[in-house]
């Protein structure tokens, strides 16, 4: 009896174990589709990439060796 006992409560937190990883895998799926469908909601909304400043991030050509 006491074997049994002691496989009920294992499958018991196991389930609660299987549950709760479920949820977090849940919770962070819609966190990263809220993040993708806000990313793509700025991309629709941007301006071409258009730069705030006219200076080019890098030099245009390669330096010399």
């Amino acid at each position: 009896m006491y074997e049994y006992e002691i496989h009920q409560t294992r499958s018991a937190d196991l389930i609660r174990q299987a549950d709760h990883h479920r949820m977090v895998r849940e919770a962070l799926r819609g966190r990263r589709n809220a993040r993708r469908a806000a990313a793509d909601a700025s991309a629709r909304r941007d301006t071409g990439g258009q730069a705030h400043t006219d200076r080019p991030r890098r030099h245009p050509f390669a330096r010399a060796a």
